[in-house]
């Protein structure tokens, strides 16, 4: 990205919310030397210090706590008054950033978000893809798509898709032990857990959505990247809980088997967050309608339970 697409609010906006410019400079593309410039030229023409350089991260003054809240509220005014220019030339216009974990982001949002690219060339889009969780408030994100809710009452959410984890296995791995009946029949079967950074990785839950149980799994295989993990699972080495987004396919075709059938397990739907204050942009409200009906095309079968 070239610094001087962006205008002095939009570029401000995206330094009060990075921890250090070299962050701000890493998500433009560019150099900390020309954000720390592009930064030097605005306090000169404002007359004032926005930001303290004295600490390794980044801090704003009382000048620039005011010009970053400032930038927040009139941002999404401007982005409404051109996106309604554009309305009556049917166009959408402006930038879409989204925040998405991996796996999930490469193999859906990705192509869902670049069909709606290529239907709105007025559109530019970014999407980051990250295993690390986001607080979405305070982010330049316009939402993150997680799986899963979150309790936070600062976040609004909408469901993309429905979903559930479900226990699953390969047949050769059932071939050669009992597959369980019940919850306490786990403790006897090698598992495969996935380390998520908020999460408790040992702990598989169980119940519907207002009464759950939790049990500890022996964590016999463990990595941090549901990809591997569904392939250790299809090549033998044991249970794994996975949502039916992953591993709906798999089950279809007989490449594994649920088990555990009888036993529910609480809802993980795949969810857009955003900020209970933050102003959705039409183009964001457009971007979310097209990511669930593609979703919804793409994985609706899979994730019927």
């Amino acid at each position: 990205m070239d610094l001087s697409d962006l205008d002095d609010l939009e570029f401000f906006d995206g330094i009060a919310t990075a921890d250090t410019l070299t962050e701000a400079a890493r998500r433009w593309g560019v150099s900390t030397s020309a954000v720390s410039k592009r930064l030097a030229s605005l306090e000169r023409r404002l007359g004032a210090q926005l930001v303290r350089r004295s600490t390794r991260r980044l801090s704003l003054t009382d000048e620039g706590e005011r010009y970053a809240v400032g930038a927040r509220r009139l941002l999404p005014l401007i982005s409404d008054l051109e996106e309604d220019v554009g309305r009556r030339r049917g166009a959408l216009r402006g930038r879409v950033a989204v925040h998405a974990t991996m796996g999930l982001g490469r193999s859906h949002v990705a192509p869902a978000l670049g069909a709606f690219a290529a239907a709105n060339p007025g559109v530019s889009v970014e999407l980051e893809l990250s295993h690390l969780p986001l607080h979405v408030a305070g982010s330049p994100f316009d939402f993150a798509v997680r799986v899963g809710r979150r309790d936070d009452t600062s976040l609004l959410s909408r469901t993309l898709l429905p979903n559930r984890r479900v226990v699953c296995a390969s047949p050769g791995y059932l071939a050669s032990r009992a597959a369980p009946h019940g919850l306490g029949d786990i403790a006897d079967h090698q598992c495969i857990v996935i380390r998520e950074i908020d999460t408790d990785h040992t702990v598989w839950r169980f119940g519907d959505d207002d009464a759950e149980t939790t049990v500890r799994v022996p964590g016999t295989m463990i990595t941090n990247d549901g990809d591997v993990a569904t392939r250790w699972c299809v090549d033998g080495h044991g249970l794994l809980m996975r949502s039916l987004w992953h591993v709906g396919p798999l089950l279809r075709d007989g490449v594994l088997v649920r088990v555990l059938r009888e036993v529910p397990t609480p809802r993980a739907d795949v969810v857009a967050m955003y900020p209970a204050g933050r102003h959705l942009s039409r183009r964001a409200s457009a971007a979310l309608d097209h990511l669930a009906d593609e979703l919804d095309r793409r994985l609706g079968a899979a994730t019927a339970d």
